[in-house]
């Protein structure tokens, strides 16, 4: 069996209705896992990412569920922690961006993007992990971005946060390690995504980033699949607290 087959293996993927979080679904389902998706917006059944999932002949459960409000974290933690299946691994991806000057950056903005960035995904991390600790075994990842090592423009909320997500890694890593739980996290460089339309339609910015990726493109959601299998598998046993750029050369310029 190769050290990368996900075969049997049950995952978690939030923010999986689009974009970065779609295309590890999808991959972890190509590698052979059973995916559960979860979204705000996530339709019932029919979804894109369904149907990913089952050509890729996995089984997928949607859930829906809003990771600004506090308590549906909670109680969405509760319900994965207890279920009779476990869950092996848990790709914490969902997130949310505002763009504003910091000075015109407001209060409620802030708490948003700090609350679905990062303290939904300790909230969620820490139920789904506490039961994978007890078991000694487990695989966390969590999509960290380029503004995990940089300050980025306009977007203090988000690189705020996404820099407490390197930490956060680190942090669970030291203490899960000896328990067999591997945390890491991959930071993705210029995706064309919902969250860079404003960028790639500024014909000075999107000129400017290209200008500083060495693979002169931006990157598409599917080049994180090699990323998130390879960490949610077995060759990634003795890898823990890692952060990955998968950002075609950005922060090597």
């Amino acid at each position: 069996m190769s050290a990368f087959d996900l075969t049997g293996r049950l995952a978690v993927v939030t923010g999986a209705r689009r974009g970065i979080g779609r295309a590890m679904a999808r991959a972890l389902a190509e590698a052979g896992a059973d995916v559960i998706g979860i979204s705000a917006g996530m339709e019932d059944s029919d979804s894109e990412v369904e149907r990913d999932v089952a050509a890729a002949g996995r089984s997928f459960e949607a859930i829906r569920a809003d990771f600004a409000d506090p308590e549906a974290v909670r109680a969405l933690g509760t319900d994965l922690a207890g279920r009779e299946r476990p869950v092996d691994i848990l790709v914490n991806n969902a997130g949310t961006i505002r763009r504003a000057p910091a000075v015109e950056h407001g209060d409620a903005d802030w708490e948003l993007v700090l609350q679905v960035n990062l303290t939904a995904q300790f909230a969620l991390t820490r139920a789904v992990g506490a039961a994978m600790v007890t078991r000694g075994r487990g695989k966390v990842i969590f999509t960290a971005s380029l503004l995990s090592f940089q300050g980025g423009i306009t977007v203090p909320s988000y690189t705020a946060a996404k820099h407490g997500v390197t930490g956060l890694t680190k942090a669970l890593a030291n203490e899960w390690a000896p328990h067999g739980v591997n945390v890491n996290a991959i930071a993705p460089g210029y995706i064309a995504t919902d969250n860079t339309r404003a960028l790639r339609e500024d014909p000075v910015r999107t000129r400017a980033i290209l200008d500083r990726i060495p693979a002169a493109r931006w990157g598409d959601a599917d080049d994180l699949a090699g990323a998130t299998v390879f960490l949610a598998s077995d060759a990634a046993g003795y890898v823990h607290g890692a952060v990955l750029p998968v950002d075609g050369g950005w922060l090597g310029r």
